[in-house]
């Protein structure tokens, strides 16, 4: 038994390791499981030092699982809602309503800031693809706010915080794989994640204005600010409504019961053809762009998938599950200890590994222990798992710092390669600090008051 935990220990330390080689994550899953499945092999029947039954016939079971994945009804939502906020990106919607909510709080202090965090929000109720969010952003914002002489920090860490809201805000594609590999309902995830994401942002918008009103000379007005006129208030009003339409439309049918997830996000992705027609930003160039990097997101997301199954089987073979139940259990903390100790080592997690590894490897393993505490949380008698839930949104909120932590916070290097020359590492890094900050109170807000996750899924009239 003792072979067999040194076996698993083994297959973690090569997975990050190999990581660090550059090799694609779905290949580096895939490889060492099957390579950890001959050697679990050898040390079974040459070496005897095993006895965890596990031979190349067993890997055979991994068909039926890749065809299981394929044949998975949910998890169409995930090209749905990527091609959503691709074709939302590509349409310039976030570019108007950049430019028109700009004139309405360029009048106030940190106004810059303020509106980017708003548009992160938006844009994350209808993106949900935190590359695209944080590069949109980025381009859009950033030489302005340097222009305008904006704290390169401040304009830095708001840019990149506030592109990666949409990891959280539904509709997530990060929330359906959670559904997915923890086996409760997407639509709970989804409005449980509700007040979690609208908290993050609001928390940003509070500290940016309190900054702002303590440092003024680091967040000046415009030099060509001018007074907003009802025009400006009306063109705002187009710029906005029809996304956030969109978005009341596709996270409405979920919450009232018209349509499943997967339906909604089929309303989502025609939605966003119908906005760019309005808008006059259609073309079939567009469209064939659109299709081609949705075809390229969901295939690299698909890949990690078949990887982390063939994975997460070898590891399981292994002991794996037995190891991570037996350790946590073992080390005599109470329920909510318990998860606290989770937590921070999911944080720490995120340092080094992207939010997709930790989501289908690391998740799952935890599911038993999880399940077994008597954590006691309120689904009001309707949420299916209350506990499950809760849990699944305190690592949503914690894997939001993994996006912003170095030296694998992939945020970081999207923003990276959008900003001026002279804009180092070093300067993002001290950007994202206050922000990274934030974060940790909301999830401690969420890990406090679970009703926050809990109430909204109870109240969702839900389709059969």
């Amino acid at each position: 038994m003792i072979a067999q935990n040194y076996l698993v220990i083994a297959m973690f330390l090569s997975f990050i390791a190999l990581l660090a080689t550059g090799f694609p994550v779905a290949w580096v899953l895939a490889g060492v499981g099957i390579g950890f499945a001959g050697i679990a092999w050898f040390t079974d029947n040459v070496l005897r030092w095993t006895m965890t039954g596990l031979d190349y016939n067993t890997l055979g079971l991994l068909v039926g699982r890749i065809f299981g994945l394929m044949d998975n009804w949910v998890l169409i939502a995930l090209p749905m809602f990527i091609f959503m906020g691709l074709m939302l990106d590509k349409s310039g919607i976030a570019e108007r309503m950049m430019r028109s909510m700009q004139k309405l709080f360029g009048n106030v202090r940190g106004g810059l800031a303020v509106t980017v965090a708003m548009i992160g929000i938006i844009l994350a109720a209808s993106t949900g693809i935190i590359g695209a969010s944080v590069v949109l952003l980025g381009v859009m914002s950033l030489p302005i706010m340097l222009k305008q002489k904006y704290n390169k920090s401040l304009a830095l860490g708001t840019v990149a915080a506030s592109g990666c809201l949409g990891i959280l805000i539904p509709p997530s594609i990060m929330l359906v794989i959670m559904g997915d590999q923890l086996s409760i309902p997407i639509l709970d995830l989804f409005m449980g994640a509700v007040f979690p994401g609208l908290i993050l942002g609001l928390l940003y918008i509070i500290y940016i204005l309190i900054y702002c009103k303590i440092y003024p000379e680091k967040a000046p007005l415009a030099e060509d600010h001018k007074e907003i006129n009802f025009r400006d208030v009306l063109q705002a009003l187009y710029d906005i409504i029809p996304p956030a339409g969109l978005i009341l439309i596709v996270l409405g049918s979920i919450f009232v019961g018209i349509a499943t997830v997967t339906e909604a996000s089929a309303f989502g992705a025609t939605g966003a053809i119908l906005i760019a027609i309005l808008y006059k930003h259609f073309s079939f160039v567009i469209l064939k762009e659109v299709v081609i990097k949705t075809m390229n997101t969901a295939a690299y997301i698909f890949a990690i998938f078949v990887g982390a199954t063939i994975f997460a089987l070898v590891l399981r073979e292994c002991g794996g599950d037995q190891l991570i139940e037996t350790g946590l259990t073992g080390l005599g903390f109470e329920s909510k200890g318990l998860i606290i100790f989770v937590l921070v080592v999911v944080f720490f997690l995120g340092f080094f590994l992207d939010w997709i590894e930790i989501t289908l490897i690391i998740l799952p393993l935890l599911v038993p222990v999880i399940a077994s505490l008597d954590l006691q949380i309120n689904g009001f008698g309707v949420v299916d798992y209350p506990n499950l839930t809760w849990f699944a949104m305190l690592v949503a909120v914690t894997l939001q710092t993994s996006f912003l932590t170095p030296p694998v916070g992939f945020a970081l290097f999207y923003l990276k390669g959008v900003c001026p020359s002279d804009v180092t590492m070093i300067d993002i890094y001290r950007g994202v600090v206050p922000f990274i900050i934030l974060q940790l109170i909301a999830l401690v807000l969420v890990f406090i008051f679970p009703e926050l996750v809990t109430w909204l899924p109870s109240k969702v009239f839900k389709p059969f």
